[in-house]
């Protein structure tokens, strides 16, 4: 008995009349695809995101959209959720290719975009974030993992129109509420085709994993705040049917919200938890937590996650510091955190 098909598996997958999944791979092992879903109009195609500009990803789209009687040269527009290179930068090198597609970003996105183009990049900030976490050994070996590797200009530049605020947009006979959703990047958006029951939701909302929230070149100063408030958004929205950019189709936005509210406020609770202990850096606090589905431990992840745990923890602890749970010093760089009314680390 043969297996059944996985989310990720090459193809294409008819979600709704005039709207196609096709997941396109990307050469990593952790996350193995993002879905790209086509909207089919009399003009043309628009694609909400659009793949990572590997050549693996371009053959794909091209067989799959052959599949259902289409080419690339139909595509349109391109509505990019964020900024990650998995959901943005094929957009770039098609437009490139074709001449006539349009990108649309959100405006949150500009000062990431601004800081690739700038010529001024000369060091990652992650580097000086995981060394505020106290991370510093996976700063190290995160440095020697990029070191030399300049982006690729091509694949990076301005989109031809920024989404700002919420607003709607006509895509073919169908009306796409454009909702901006911070947090897991700062331009985050998702669109809503209320009339049709369906979320496109990006990285927002994902239906068996959470999406990082604290990893961004250019720092804001309440990614996880504005992440929350983000899902109380689309939780005050009807239920639709979740599309997401990484896993299945899953039919209930609500109850997935509900699902990442509760994880957060677990999280919340075991990084107040592991502070009251004893741990004093981020750092300290993301090798007492569990990661991912397996409940791994940091130290078994790979240089990549384990610097987004890093980072993560930092902005639950950031978070409680906002709401008086704990306070935050910082030393030589490093901030470090304790309970109120506890003696400070200094002094300890």
């Amino acid at each position: 008995m043969s297996e059944p098909p996985k989310w990720s598996d090459p193809g294409v997958e008819q979600v709704a009349p005039g709207v196609h999944r096709i997941p396109l791979p990307l050469p990593m092992d952790g996350l193995r695809a993002v879905n790209v879903y086509v909207l089919e109009t009399d003009e043309g195609l628009t694609c909400i995101d659009a793949g990572w500009a590997i050549e693996s990803s371009r053959e794909l789209l091209g067989r799959s959209l052959k599949e259902i009687g289409h080419r690339v040269e139909d595509i349109t527009r391109f509505l990019v959720t964020h900024v990650h290179r998995d959901h943005y930068t094929q957009a770039v090198t098609v437009r490139k290719e074709l001449g006539r597609a349009t990108v649309d970003l959100g405006i949150g996105e500009k000062p990431t975009l601004d800081l690739f183009n700038s010529g001024e990049l000369d060091t990652d900030p992650t580097i000086e974030r995981l060394r505020t976490a106290g991370a510093f050994d996976v700063s190290e070996k995160w440095r020697d993992m990029f070191e030399g590797s300049d982006p690729d200009l091509d694949m990076w530049g301005y989109p031809d129109r920024w989404l700002d605020g919420e607003h709607t947009i006509e895509v073919g006979d169908r009306t796409l509420r454009a909702v901006p959703t911070p947090g897991h990047t700062a331009g985050h958006f998702v669109f809503a085709d209320e009339a049709a029951g369906l979320l496109f939701a990006g990285d927002h909302v994902l239906p068996t994993i959470t999406p990082s929230v604290g990893f961004e070149l250019v720092y804001v100063d309440d990614p996880l705040g504005d992440f929350l408030g983000s899902l109380e958004t689309v939780r005050a929205m009807p239920d639709l049917r979740l599309l997401p950019a990484h896993g299945p189709v899953t039919e209930s936005s609500h109850a997935r919200v509900d699902e990442l509210l509760a994880h957060h406020d677990h999280r919340l609770e075991l990084c107040r938890t592991a502070v009251a202990a004893g741990a004093a850096t981020a750092y300290d606090v993301a090798r007492q937590l569990p990661w991912t589905r397996h409940e791994r431990r940091i130290d078994d992840l790979d240089v990549f996650n384990a610097a987004l745990a890093s980072m993560e923890t930092m902005v639950h602890l950031d978070l409680l510091v906002r709401r008086g749970a704990l306070l935050r010093e910082l030393h030589e760089g490093v901030a470090t955190y304790v309970t109120p009314g506890a003696p400070p680390v200094s002094e300890g």
